[in-house]
């Protein structure tokens, strides 16, 4: 694993895999009445946001302080940002502090590769405009290969808005890297420009139509699982769907659709990356069935961030070669010289 982490693309498939397992072992860590180990301890990571969040940015402050790391959340308008200066002198400014870590959120595409150029501090992309989400895509696969297993062959929809959406970009590339084949399912006005060379490239389907890639009718057979995206109306400046109720008509999980995937698949699973629009892209039914694997999803959240800040910064040379063991984690909770506040 490189000092970085940008893109889901920057992951071959030992270290999804790697990343994944350390995971499980941090996982462990959430069922324990202590969960805090000092495997980070002395380390400081900064969490950037210039944009609203709740799971991600909260996923990353506990991932840190769980490990004892010093964790300080930043925000754009709390940083000198609001003030005019530049992204670069605010970066460098941060990184002369002598931090460790930056986990940054920010509405520009590219903005954490260009800040990771001006840095010596590891660079961690939670997200930059339209471009990328790596560990939302990290936190899918460890949750789907919960559930399912190994992910070779298996069939993942992903539906909605993926113009708007960089959570489908990641997804595309860590499920591919670890052998699932993909559907992407969208109307054509939020199908994004050049998908058809890319999808031809990297080997997975595009759909307009949502049903018959529901009913396994589609090239890649029947769905293991579905991923609903939400409608990022917020970044939409002109008319891409006429109304609410026919893009729910057209593309949501409705009641029915689910039920009718259930009855072809009853351990089909559904996720959703969140926030959910409740009746426009999923149906309250859906959500909350027992397919749902939403809060399955938060809750890897966690671990799945504790495993990549702990590949970034653990050991000396920043790299760990491998997971560590449920041994040496439950090990450092075991005193109270372990338990550091």
């Amino acid at each position: 694993m490189t000092r970085h982490l940008i893109s889901s693309a920057d992951l071959g498939r030992a270290d999804v895999e790697a990343i994944l397992e350390t995971a499980g072992s941090m996982h462990d860590l959430q069922r324990r009445e202590v969960k805090k180990v000092p495997t980070l301890r002395g380390r400081t990571v900064i969490n950037f946001f210039f944009e609203d969040s709740t799971r991600t940015r909260s996923s990353f402050e506990i991932a840190g302080k769980w490990m004892s790391a010093d964790t300080i959340n930043l925000s754009g308008k709390g940083s000198s940002t609001s003030k005019g200066e530049s992204l670069r002198d605010t970066a460098m400014t941060v990184d002369a502090m002598a931090v460790d870590a930056l986990v940054m959120r920010h509405p520009a595409s590219g903005a954490a590769h260009q800040v990771a150029q001006w840095v010596r501090c590891s660079v961690i992309n939670a997200g930059d405009g339209t471009h990328e989400h790596p560990t939302q895509a990290l936190l899918d696969a460890y949750t789907l290969r919960s559930r399912l297993g190994d992910l070779d062959g298996k069939h993942v929809a992903i539906v909605g808005d993926l113009t708007h959406s960089r959570v489908f970009r990641s997804n595309v590339i860590t499920l591919k890297t670890l052998g699932a084949r993909v559907t992407v399912v969208a109307p054509p006005t939020l199908m994004p420009s050049g998908i058809g060379a890319w999808s031809a490239a990297d080997g997975f389907a595009t759909s307009w139509e949502l049903d018959p890639v529901l009913a396994g009718e589609h090239e890649h057979g029947p769905v293991d699982a579905v991923m609903m995206l939400r409608v990022q109306r917020e970044r939409m400046s002109g008319g891409y769907f006429p109304t609410a109720r026919e893009y729910t008509v057209g593309y949501g999980l409705t009641r029915d659709r689910l039920e009718t995937l259930v009855v072809r698949n009853p351990e089909v699973l559904v996720l959703h990356p969140g926030p959910m629009n409740r009746g426009l892209e999923i149906a309250p039914e859906a959500a909350d069935s027992p397919q749902s694997v939403v809060l399955d999803q938060v809750s890897a959240g966690v671990a799945v961030r504790m495993a990549v800040l702990y590949h970034l910064l653990a050991g000396d040379d920043g790299a760990p070669s491998g997971p560590p063991s449920p041994a040496t984690l439950a090990g450092a909770t075991t005193t109270n010289e372990g338990a550091v506040g």
